[in-house]
């Protein structure tokens, strides 16, 4: 009776062959197309991580058009926080939300999140749009209605920022407060406002130019809540560490709302070098600098 050898098949080795053939020309296709979980994950990088040219603002206010950063700045004494939450956060879409796995093109996320990058990239860069018909260029007022837009780093059209009153089935993931998203459909949900941060001022401020790196209040007009970085909720993605963005009213003993509401909108520098207006050198006195060379 002949016994096995090395070269012998058994079980459903046709089967498997074929099964494996099948897997390579799926592989084969796939890259030739590049639909490989690589290269859309290289694709959706270049893309969110590209470099975005923020508006200048000659005045000094924001306009309607310019594209700009949504700023959390960091308003608590070192000493008081925890190092991973120090340092300013910007408006950010959460990349997590994307398929990476689906054969479809990428499509932006829905989600939103804030993260410790402060330099304009694809993926927090905004844009401010009208709705009562106000022409690009105008200043954006205090209480005036506006909409935030952004493509993502991976759209060809605008998404606009919203929000909605929580449900019991519908709220933040980590805070279980009022959640923000994205959306292609314009409606109220979509409307927001810039408030004077001082309460005492909101009415004088009313119908007046809103400046550049200034700490205001960003009001979603529906629910009449502040957007927020809470910044005690924190989500690990495959960027690093990042902090859930929500809609809600912090306010301390006075009835004062606290700096887990406070924005900033970023322009762009308009000297020779490139960034953000936080970024450019303070001015001297003139003789100053040849002081301080000798």
């Amino acid at each position: 009776m002949a016994s096995y050898r090395l070269g012998v098949r058994v079980g459903n080795w046709l089967e498997d062959e074929i099964a494996q053939q099948d897997l390579l020309k799926d592989f084969i296709r796939k890259r030739e197309k590049g639909q490989l979980f690589v290269q859309r994950l290289a694709r959706l990088k270049e893309n969110i991580f590209k470099k975005v040219e923020l508006s200048v603002s000659s005045d000094g206010f924001v306009h309607f058009g310019d594209t700009v950063l949504l700023v959390n700045p960091d308003c608590t004494p070192p000493e008081e926080r925890d190092p991973e939450l120090r340092g300013d956060v910007t408006l950010a879409v959460d990349m997590e939300e994307v398929s990476l796995y689906s054969d479809e093109p990428l499509q932006i996320s829905r989600g939103l999140s804030a993260v410790k990058r402060v330099d304009p990239i694809g993926r927090n860069a905004f844009c401010i749009v009208s709705v009562d018909g106000s022409a690009v260029g105008e200043p954006l007022r205090y209480g005036q209605n506006f909409l935030l837009g952004t493509k993502g780093g991976v759209s060809d059209k605008l998404f606009y920022l919203a929000s909605d009153h929580k449900t019991f089935r519908d709220f933040a993931k980590k805070s279980r407060l009022q959640k923000v998203f994205l959306t292609g459909e314009l409606s109220y949900l979509t409307f927001w406002q810039a408030k004077s941060l001082d309460p005492q001022l909101r009415l004088e401020h009313e119908g007046c130019p809103v400046p550049a790196e200034t700490k205001i209040i960003i009001t979603h007009c529906y629910t009449n809540r502040n957007l927020a970085v809470p910044r005690t909720f924190c989500v690990w993605s495959s960027f690093g560490r990042e902090f859930e963005v929500i809609c809600h009213n912090y306010l301390d003993a006075r009835k004062v709302e606290e700096d887990k509401n406070y924005w900033e909108i970023i322009t762009g520098n308009p000297g020779p070098q490139d960034g953000t207006m936080p970024e450019r050198p303070k001015a001297l006195p003139e003789g100053y600098e040849d002081k301080l060379a000798s």
